[in-house]
């Protein structure tokens, strides 16, 4: 039988264990400050971006993309060296901006009000909106693409996991006053899941109009003339507490969006 003292030891053990473990916890969660200042004093600004066909992709060994050729325009305004990472998951380059692994969030992500209470966006760098992605009659048994949001309740749709399109479609669901059921697929993005659409092994998922419209070319079975939602504004993302660095790149946007390498850049891969 243990002694009091030993017990007492015990006691004392697993409550510093839960103390830090909550501190850690309490650390994780709270935002670093690394504002414009201490991104310079580094030299370095960490960048995160997601691998798409359009914004960041890799082709006979040559990084492109949309996003890619922002972010190089962008480089050649400042001294400051970029260390870009990719990943796809959304959640996880909004916790990497929050504990200061990056410090810009660099994809094509649609504003909206729950984003905007907890960062801070950059000026709008394109304009867009969600389509649904389906088969044409001919190639879906004669059956006719779907038209009306109504018919959308009690169907599933298949969505890349943590997409901002879950959001939408969530408040589709409300508006219509029935269940869309909604998928969430943590292997494959918005394009492989049209192509599986296409294939017949998925009946419906959602894409932004832009890259829908560069599928479509390519691939002869997608329909993508139903609307999801309205036009939206897509932009990149800081801290909350980085609005020097916010201002920076405002300035550098809303200078760069008027000129012709913009124009250039935006006719190559949003024809």
């Amino acid at each position: 039988m243990k002694s009091k003292k030993q017990i007492y030891i015990a006691l004392v053990l697993l409550i510093a264990i839960a103390a830090i473990a909550y501190i850690i916890t309490q650390n994780k969660n709270t935002p670093v400050h690394r504002d414009y200042t201490e991104i310079e004093e580094s030299g370095i600004l960490r960048i995160v971006t997601d691998l798409n066909p359009i914004g960041y992709f890799v082709s006979s060994d040559t990084v492109a993309g949309f996003n890619y050729e922002l972010l190089q325009a962008l480089q050649q305004f400042t001294k400051i060296k970029f260390e870009v990472s990719v990943q796809n998951s959304l959640d996880k380059n909004f916790e990497g901006l929050k504990t200061g692994k990056y410090d810009l969030v660099a994809c094509n992500i649609p504003i909206n009000s729950s984003l905007k209470n907890e960062y801070n966006f950059t000026e709008a760098i394109i304009n867009n909106r969600l389509v649904l992605v389906q088969r044409k009659a001919e190639f879906n048994h004669n059956i006719e693409p779907i038209r009306n949001h109504l018919d959308l309740g009690k169907k599933t749709l298949y969505v890349s996991a943590d997409s901002p399109s879950i959001f939408r479609l969530q408040n589709l669901s409300h508006e219509i006053g029935d269940t869309i059921f909604i998928i969430e697929d943590d292997t494959y993005q918005a394009n492989q899941l049209a192509l599986m659409v296409a294939a017949g092994e998925i009946d419906y998922t959602v894409c932004d109009i832009k890259t829908a419209e560069s599928l479509s070319k390519k691939i002869p079975e997608l329909d993508i003339k139903t609307d999801i939602g309205f036009t939206h504004f897509e932009a990149w993302a800081v801290r909350a507490n980085s609005p020097v660095l916010l201002d920076s790149l405002n300035t550098w946007i809303n200078k760069f969006k008027a000129t012709k390498e913009y124009t250039n850049i935006l006719k190559r891969y949003y024809k």
